[in-house]
């Protein structure tokens, strides 16, 4: 088959599901990531073919697309702050705006301790976890810290405790962690339960360190999507990815907010911060969120887009867990 017959006929198949441009741009990208040729090779070397020992792995891959399937799932793996990531249909897919999160915490605690330090590692606590994108990511990033994640889908810490568990798992990686690099330590809790994720989160402590006294940072992705925004969404997100990762209860678009910010306002050391993402739509309503469990400093923070994404916050130097 030659390759710009393939991307001719893909691309037309592709575009009854996306713009034009999206589904070009898809079927770029596929062959070069699974077929290795430059966005260019079709066009300075036009009667290049497929390898035949790929070619009924394109054709399934072009099948599964076309039936709206995500392509990071058809492929296996997505980059999230410049590293590969595992993902399936297990978790939600890291999407880049959640990439500032990262950033934003990392600025957010830089010079809190010494990554040799270990008597005062930096301790986080990663909330509705998924794929855990953010809790290696911040692993990685600032070596040396103690991340604990919690998500109330066994499947999705199945996937994320798998992630860079071995060479090639996904591509780039080599199979061995940086020095000085701790794998993150994720724990099943709904985040609703507050007590149960403060029992989840803060056990591993209080069995083997008598000095711990709370996490530093707390960062969380939660589900935000509102029921009757579904309209909105297209096939490859609303019929694939996992709806308990995306929507919030009918009732109460903010019950994960709540619940979060009432597990902050205990779970950090005063002093400590945390961000975590928020429906655009509703961004001061999900700040007085914050603001009314005795959180300070919220602030709502924009995503690369410019569209209000986050909301940061701290326990104030003064504060006291469960005050």
């Amino acid at each position: 088959m030659l390759l710009s017959d393939f991307i001719r006929t893909s691309v037309k198949t592709l575009s009854s599901l996306y713009e034009a441009e999206e589904a070009r741009s898809m079927v770029m990208y596929y062959c070069s990531e699974v077929l290795g040729f430059p966005v260019y090779q079709h066009i300075t070397e036009p009667k290049t073919e497929i390898p035949e020992e790929l070619a009924g792995r394109v054709q399934a891959d072009m099948e599964r697309l076309a039936a709206s399937e995500p392509l990071q799932y058809v492929l296996g793996y997505t980059e999230f702050c410049g590293r590969n990531f595992a993902v399936d249909a297990r978790a939600l897919i890291p999407r880049a705006e959640t990439e500032m999160l990262c950033i934003k915490a990392g600025e957010m605690v830089a010079g809190t301790s010494e990554p040799e330090d270990a008597s005062a590692p930096l301790r986080i606590l990663d909330l509705c976890t998924g794929s855990g994108c953010i809790a290696w990511t911040l692993a990685l990033d600032l070596p040396g810290a103690e991340v604990i994640a919690t998500d109330l889908s066994s499947e999705a810490l199945d996937l994320a405790r798998s992630q860079f568990g071995k060479r090639g798992a996904v591509p780039g990686w080599t199979g061995r962690l940086p020095k000085h690099v701790a794998a993150p330590h994720f724990v099943q809790a709904d985040v609703l339960d507050v007590e149960v994720t403060l029992a989840a989160a803060t056990g591993r402590f209080k069995q083997t360190d008598s000095h711990f006294a709370g996490f530093d940072l707390l960062t969380a992705n939660p589900p935000y999507v509102m029921p009757r925004e579904k309209e909105e969404m297209r096939p490859n997100v609303l019929d694939w990815e996992p709806h308990m990762a995306i929507f919030a209860p009918d009732l109460d678009p903010l019950a994960f907010h709540k619940a979060i910010a009432l597990i902050a306002r205990r779970a950090l050391v005063p002093g400590g911060h945390g961000i975590v993402e928020i429906n655009s739509e509703l961004p001061e309503e999900t700040a007085e969120v914050f603001r009314k469990a005795g959180l300070s400093e919220v602030q709502i923070v924009p995503d690369f887009f410019d569209r209000p994404r986050f909301v940061a916050f701290s326990l104030a130097a003064s504060s006291r867990a469960g005050e």
